[in-house]
């Protein structure tokens, strides 16, 4: 396992251990995250993301990774969370692809890709199935989400 294979293993370990200090420490100051769900975030946005969703899984969150290849600019992993939605308290599992670009030993650059129509009839229901494939929804979920972290934010 190279150093930035290592990395990547770090920060899932402490992800599956609810470790949101040790996963911010495998980042780079100035990171950018994209995800389908909260769009782009960039720098401590990145970290109180992380620290807002195991705050809100309460301890019941399962995080299965795998897949983890580096070299010494890019690298990849597979990872699954499982937890209850907290908006809707429906169980979900979501299957994500990460990718990963590093810079002074840390990652710089961190997206995740995962179908946020499959992601929205688990955590939605009828109305995911539904709306889920839309861009009306998929802006709405985004604009949800920006707004609990932006709430996370002001109260701590």
């Amino acid at each position: 396992m190279n150093t930035n294979e290592a990395l990547i293993d770090k920060f899932y370990t402490a992800f599956a251990n609810s470790d949101a200090k040790t996963m911010c420490e495998c980042y780079h100051p100035k990171v950018h995250f994209i995800d389908p769900a909260f769009g782009l975030l960039k720098e401590n946005q990145v970290c109180k993301m992380w620290e807002m969703l195991l705050s809100k899984s309460k301890g019941n969150i399962k995080i299965e990774f795998s897949n983890v290849k580096a070299d010494s600019e890019t690298g990849s992993a597979t990872w699954t969370a499982q937890y209850n939605f907290s908006k809707t308290n429906r169980n979900v599992t979501n299957k994500i692809v990460a990718e990963f670009v590093f810079k002074d030993g840390l990652i710089i650059k961190h997206t995740d890709y995962f179908d946020i129509w499959k992601w929205s009839k688990q955590a939605f229901g009828t109305t995911g199935y539904l709306l889920g494939w839309t861009g009306f929804f998929q802006k709405k979920v985004q604009k949800q989400a920006l707004l609990s972290l932006k709430k996370f934010q002001e109260n701590k």
